[in-house]
């Protein structure tokens, strides 16, 4: 098995893949937020894209403290009055979300025939894995790379 398959069967990549809910309205997020702040909040990784995953979880303060700054932050810079941009597994009782950042959003619903960028922030119970260097960039971006030096 190669090791981009491999990496695919991992539960972080299964959940990565997996279907989502979006947080559609921005109440709906703030109920979010408490349903995590109420419930145990001492078994989450906070994932930033682009730098290296977490190799542990997060305390509860630090956790609380992402939540309230992520929170602020997507309010700010996402003017719209809805949300729209925060996907979990389960509303309930979430143990993955994804939250794409307001200002790299590009298609992320994938309309446009491009896959989706990476989301910015991952919330996740189940420890994450590099995903810059799990999903291979696409077809025509290998193409152009090849092309750029022959």
């Amino acid at each position: 098995m190669t090791e981009a398959v491999t990496q695919l069967k991992q539960p972080f990549m299964e959940k990565f893949h997996g279907k989502l809910i979006g947080i559609l309205r921005w109440e709906q997020l703030n109920e979010l937020w408490q349903t995590i702040q109420s419930g145990t909040a001492d078994d989450w990784y906070i994932y930033h894209i682009g730098e290296a995953p977490p190799e542990a979880v997060f305390p509860p303060e630090k956790l609380h403290h992402f939540i309230a700054e992520i929170d602020k932050l997507l309010k700010h810079d996402h003017e719209h009055d809805y949300c729209g941009i925060v996907y979990a597994d389960d509303k309930t009782n979430p143990a993955f979300i994804k939250i794409y950042d307001p200002n790299n959003l590009g298609q992320v619903c994938g309309s446009s025939g491009a896959p989706p960028p990476l989301p910015g922030w991952i919330l996740s119970k189940i420890q994450p894995i590099d995903l810059e260097a799990a999903i291979a960039p696409t077809g025509s971006r290998k193409r152009w790379w090849l092309t750029i030096f022959n």
